[in-house]
């Protein structure tokens, strides 16, 4: 994927967004982690997804912010680990935090390897996509998997596209969907859904809102 095309508003290129995406997420840095304390449902879900995978598999942390918990928790199931964020502030905290794994500043949107990776982690790493744009990064998910790879995927479960919010000071975009068209927008781009569970989570800061948190372990199928 070039990472050049027209986002919602229709006047400005993703590499335009992804630059004052990149800043939002600097600016916020370790307060992410403070504002989230508590990722149970992530932390289940790596757990559920390690037991899919074979000794030592590679697993691509996508939008890995900070690298806690989910990278620290793959290098310590003995997996390899690359994580990808497209802050650089993000990227300088997860090498401190994992320096076992393999950190990249990189676009979401600009996943192109082939066949890379045994599964892809991607944590609230696809809300930050309009709604158009989210099943293109689902496609190079899937791309980037071996057959028969696994992706951990999770979302917030709302029917928002492209809405302007504003959190942890920062103001972000976001797109979400209800359960059901989630489970859809999924299976169109090639995965079959092995597990799901749904979290309640309300943040340590008021600057978060409380939210019902999706968990999904797909198989990539073809």
């Amino acid at each position: 994927m070039t990472g050049e095309a027209q986002d919602t508003t229709g006047t400005e290129t993703w590499r335009d967004r992804a630059a004052s995406l990149a800043a939002a997420f600097d600016n916020i840095g370790d307060n992410y982690d403070e504002a989230f304390p508590h990722k149970e449902g992530q932390i289940e879900s790596v757990q559920r997804l390690s037991s899919r995978l074979p000794q030592g598999a590679r697993v691509l942390d996508l939008g890995c912010g900070t690298g806690l918990p989910t990278s620290r928790q793959l290098v310590d199931a003995g997996f390899q680990v690359v994580g990808t964020d497209i802050s650089p502030t993000m990227m300088e905290l997860a090498r401190r935090n994992v320096p076992e794994a393999e950190f990249r500043v990189a676009d979401i949107m600009d996943l192109s390897e082939e066949q890379a990776y045994d599964a892809v982690v991607a944590f609230f790493s696809l809300l930050v996509l309009p709604r158009k744009r989210i099943p293109e990064a689902l496609k190079a998910i899937h791309r980037a998997l071996v057959p028969g790879g696994w992706l951990c995927l999770s979302m917030v479960e709302a029917d928002l596209d492209d809405v302007p919010i504003h959190f942890l000071g920062q103001q972000v975009r976001v797109s979400c969907y209800p359960r059901d068209e989630l489970r859809t927008v999924v299976q169109d781009a090639g995965f079959s859904i092995e597990d799901e569970t749904a979290f309640s989570y309300a943040p340590a800061s008021t600057q978060a809102y409380p939210e019902v948190q999706l968990f999904l372990i797909c198989n990539r199928v073809g």
